[in-house]
């Protein structure tokens, strides 16, 4: 990693918005990093906090499209009712769970007629505005140096609402939103429940090899 310029996106470590436990062990990485000469560079990724948002709206609504042909009758899982409404019904009903379910009822919401334009195309217009973050931050460095999550893992359980859950994805929505490549991997532990704490590095588009090869080098 000599000579590798490492970002910093600031809005990753904005206060309060890792645990302490995962800010040690980022924190240690980056340190680990410019011993072996990569220098730390803050940047910015302003649209990051839209993230999670433009990827439920059109994760979902490709979801709503794709998953449509499931009807039991030349797709998926069949469950035979009394009439063809009631096969549809059970078919559909007993053939997803209720995350998927609910991803299937908000996409087909945002893609609707008077809400495509609200939603849908809106959400592709701020991905646009996402992925120039990163494209600006990728001139100021080579790598991207990040959590993987706010926080470690939560128990099984522990967590009912969806939202909450859908926030811990954060840090990586954004990069897949962008069209970048990252790899993420355990960089040490947390000293208050003794779970693993993730870090990872992301790149340009095509550039895995110098990403693999960062990783390789960090992780020794």
């Amino acid at each position: 990693m000599k000579g590798k310029k490492i970002g910093l996106p600031k809005e990753y470590f904005a206060e309060g918005g890792l645990s302490a436990g995962v800010e040690k062990v980022v924190r240690e990485s980056i340190e680990k990093a410019k011993s072996l000469g990569a220098e730390p560079v803050e940047v910015s990724l302003p649209h990051t906090k839209y993230a999670v948002a433009v990827y439920y709206i059109l994760a979902t609504a490709e979801a709503s499209a794709n998953l449509a042909r499931f009807d039991g009758m030349r797709y998926g899982k069949r469950v035979n009712g009394k009439d063809l409404l009631d096969t549809y019904l059970k078919s559909r009903g007993e053939g997803f769970g209720p995350e998927v379910k609910r991803r299937i009822l908000l996409g087909t919401y945002v893609l609707s007629s008077g809400y495509y334009d609200a939603y849908y195309l809106r959400a592709q217009k701020v991905r646009t505005l996402i992925r120039r973050d990163f494209e600006e931050a990728f001139r100021q460095c080579d790598l991207l140096l990040t959590p993987v999550t706010p926080s470690v893992a939560f128990k099984f359980g522990e967590k009912s609402d969806p939202l909450q859950m859908y926030l811990s994805d954060i840090f990586t929505i954004a990069l897949n939103l962008a069209g970048n490549c990252g790899i993420s991997f355990p960089a040490g532990t947390d000293a208050e429940t003794g779970m693993p704490v993730g870090v990872q590095l992301l790149a340009p588009a095509l550039a895995e090899a110098e990403l693999l090869a960062a990783a390789q080098t960090l992780t020794r």
